[in-house]
């Protein structure tokens, strides 16, 4: 069995940082990718940013120059920094990681629980 716990989100100010972290735990074989996606109320979950094993990274439109997507590969933790933030960042952040586990025979997606990240004043 695979989780993916996130961590690291919260209520900030307009302009403010946070960070964001997600483990890859359980009987998992290899890593393509993983990254984050975010939903905001009654808005489309998005990509966020997206980093694959290659070290290929890929952000969304909203979010370049100011996120940035890193990953710990010993311990299958991906991590999301994000700055400058502004009240429209506010949405669930989901972490996503497309594996394959011990046992099965092809990639799949999976995702984390979500935390919520607020930014207001």
């Amino acid at each position: 069995q695979v989780q993916l716990v996130e961590s690291g989100g919260g209520l900030v100010q307009p302009g403010g940082s946070l960070r964001l972290s997600c483990a890859a735990s359980g009987s998992i074989s290899s890593i393509d990718a993983m990254g984050w996606y975010r939903q905001a109320p009654g808005k489309q979950r998005e990509l966020v940013a997206r980093l694959t094993s290659g070290g290929s990274t890929h952000y969304g439109d909203s979010v370049k120059g100011r996120f940035t997507i890193s990953r710990d590969n010993a311990k299958n933790t991906v991590f999301l920094q994000m700055n400058s933030l502004k009240p429209q960042d506010t949405a669930v952040y989901y972490c996503n990681a497309l594996l394959e586990a011990y046992g099965d025979s092809r990639l799949r997606n999976y995702w984390g629980q979500g935390t919520q990240v607020t930014v207001s004043s």
